[in-house]
């Protein structure tokens, strides 16, 4: 069958429909959701059931790349600062020279197995050197894995964080397989461009859009959401266009949004929240469609030589050696490093050789694609069981019963106040999303002109409004009194 306007919306509905039932029982199994969704695509492709056929590297690769928009964006909107700033040494460390080693450790041991030259065999590194975000977050967060101490924050901002260092690299050596006449030290300003501008980018354009979202007065809630996935686009495009790397500007663009008070945010979340998931099926889907499993049957043994090294031997020698100058427990090191888990962001990359025309474009790609498979399927299955043996994951009894994010708080307000704002408040005028409200405290109901009205974060506070606020205890109260400058 071939994808024509008439049947791809009837076949991606369909295939999505599949693809949720399917997700929804894998789990009494033990087999990872990503890879019901790689499945369900390739049984449909051209070797399977479907006989959809699908060959074009460059329309998967702009669904991979819109799609990793989504998931990293996503990923760095639910990442809390206040759990990554204790670890977040260790877990740039792993995002930048773990990956580097990585890279480097599996491109040597591809060098001396196989007829690629070092070049080929340091880009094929370096398509799988990063852990994949839409892997990691999906099973951690969806088994509801409690970890001890700061090891579950370290693992997700890794794999948050990892994706654009991958990307830099696969494109240097790329760019080095087409121009072999090129030196390694040829490359390296262009990855200090790409980091260093993808960052700064990043952070200023998480400045910009909470102050555009926050300023800006939209007649409708659900137009909010909308308004900032316009900004996660404009934030990747416009880095790319200067020379950084986007990924990373949209990772640390959330991370900044996710952590400031906005208008509607909790709206924001839960879009980008199902917006995700929708793009990992997306994503897994187009990407088993990609392939033709017959063609990688040819490299199963080379793949599995090279996946098994890069879990037991690359992995591990990246994870080690970056987190050399830290203290941590032997024990968490050796989970950190079994939580390398490979999944669509390895194969998405693999397209840019295909693109590229280079010569064992192809056999590139049907690697990566293997260990991508094994990755998941291997180290997938097994996090639970793993965390059990390293003594990593929490007794039953102290996980958390239920998921807290979204709500007010996880402790009872216990203290109440009814606070008048007078006309020397500085909160008067202001929106509640501007009072650097305490997180301790919230605003349960404002009284106006004899009406009870349900505050949002745009909601504006005027003269003579009466707050009823609750906070957990008195000081909560005191400091909402110098938030709000009010004379009670």
């Amino acid at each position: 069958m071939n994808l024509t306007i008439e049947n791809i919306v009837l076949v991606g509905s369909v295939l999505l429909l599949i693809s949720i039932i399917v997700g929804k029982t894998s789990y009494k199994f033990g087999v990872p959701t990503l890879l019901l969704f790689l499945v369900v695509g390739m049984l449909a492709g051209s070797d399977g059931i479907g006989g959809i056929h699908f060959d074009n590297p460059q329309i998967a690769q702009f669904i991979g790349i819109v799609s990793l928009n989504f998931i990293l964006f996503s990923g760095g909107l639910d990442t809390n600062w206040s759990t990554v700033k204790p670890i977040l040494r260790e877990g740039l460390a792993l995002s930048t020279l773990g990956v580097l080693l990585t890279a480097v450790s599996l491109g040597l041991f591809v060098y001396y197995i196989t007829d690629f030259t070092i070049y080929e065999s340091l880009l094929l590194g370096s398509i799988v050197s990063s852990t994949d975000a839409a892997a990691v977050f999906s099973i951690l967060r969806s088994k509801s894995l409690a970890l001890k101490t700061n090891l579950r924050p370290t693992l997700e901002l890794e794999s948050g964080s990892n994706d654009p260092m991958a990307y830099v690299l696969t494109i240097a050596f790329l760019s080095l397989v087409i121009n072999e006449d090129q030196g390694l030290l040829s490359v390296v300003p262009m990855l200090l461009r790409q980091m260093i501008l993808g960052g700064i980018a990043g952070f200023l354009f998480g400045k910009l859009s909470k102050l555009i979202i926050n300023k800006i007065e939209l007649g409708f809630e659900g137009l909010y959401p909308v308004l900032v996935i316009a900004l996660m686009f404009i934030t990747f495009s416009a880095t790319e266009f200067i020379g950084g790397n986007g990924f990373l500007a949209i990772y640390i663009c959330a991370v900044y949004l996710g952590n400031q008070d906005l208008i509607h945010k909790q709206t924001i979340l839960k879009m980008f929240d199902g917006l995700a998931w929708l793009m990992q099926i997306v994503l897994f889907l187009t990407l088993g469609l990609l392939v033709f499993p017959t063609q990688v049957v040819p490299f199963i043994g080379i793949g599995l030589m090279i996946s098994l090294f890069l879990i037991f031997l690359a992995r591990p020698i990246g994870v080690f050696i970056s987190l050399m100058f830290f203290k941590m427990k032997m024990r968490r090191r050796f989970y950190i490093s079994w939580v390398g888990l490979r999944g669509a962001v390895p194969i998405v990359f693999a397209t840019y050789p295909l693109l590229a025309g280079i010569e064992k474009a192809h056999m590139i790609f049907n690697i990566v694609f293997f260990i991508s498979l094994t990755s998941v399927l291997i180290q997938g299955t097994t996090l639970s069981i793993v965390a059990r043996w390293l003594n990593v994951g929490l007794p039953d009894e102290e996980k958390p019963k239920q998921n807290m994010a979204g709500m007010i708080s996880e402790i009872p307000k216990t203290a109440m106040k009814e606070i008048v704002i007078k006309p020397s408040c500085t909160a008067v005028n202001k929106k509640i999303v501007e009072l650097g409200f305490p997180k301790n405290a919230i605003i349960a109901m404002i009284k106006r002109n004899d009406k009870f009205l349900t505050p949002k974060g745009a909601t504006v506070i005027n003269e003579g409004d009466t707050l009823v606020v609750l906070s957990e205890d008195e000081e909560g109260l005191d400091d909402v009194v110098r938030c709000l400058n009010s004379p009670n």
